[in-house]
């Protein structure tokens, strides 16, 4: 019975960080420029997930995010001659790059972590009824 606890446990620690890094990506998606001023458009990230718990130790049921990657699609071109990190020359002269951050994408994302977090709560409290259940029998 705990085993299912812990499972889901791991499941809404995985979720919440996706959702971290999905708010993260929302909240970048007009950064044309890196945290160092440099004229670096925001590279989306992705909360890539694996079987397994490592804080349970090795082996252990459940799920993780084994590293957070950034997107390598190509960055949005946007003609925007007058702004300041437009490009100044060559065939691209007048564009802006932004970031690769697609907001439908981001919020679909955002829909399905929300989603699988409610579904881990649910089937932790439906866990802990039947845990409730097995002590009254006891008793």
């Amino acid at each position: 019975m705990y085993g299912a606890l812990e499972i889901s446990t791991s499941a809404l620690v995985a979720q919440r960080t996706r959702m971290d890094v999905i708010a993260g990506n929302v909240a970048n998606m007009h950064a044309t420029r890196g945290p160092g001023g440099e004229p670096t458009p925001f590279r989306r990230r992705v909360a890539l997930l694996a079987e397994g718990n490592p804080a349970a130790g090795p082996g252990a049921p459940g799920v993780h995010v084994q590293s957070i990657v950034r997107d390598p699609s190509p960055y949005r071109k946007v003609y925007e001659p007058g702004h300041p990190d437009a490009i100044r020359s060559g065939p691209e002269a007048g564009y802006v790059l932004y970031p690769n951050v697609d907001y439908t994408t981001e919020m679909i994302n955002a829909l399905t972590a929300a989603r699988a977090y409610e579904a881990n709560i649910a089937v932790m409290d439906v866990s802990k009824a039947m845990l409730a259940g097995s002590l009254q029998v006891l008793a």
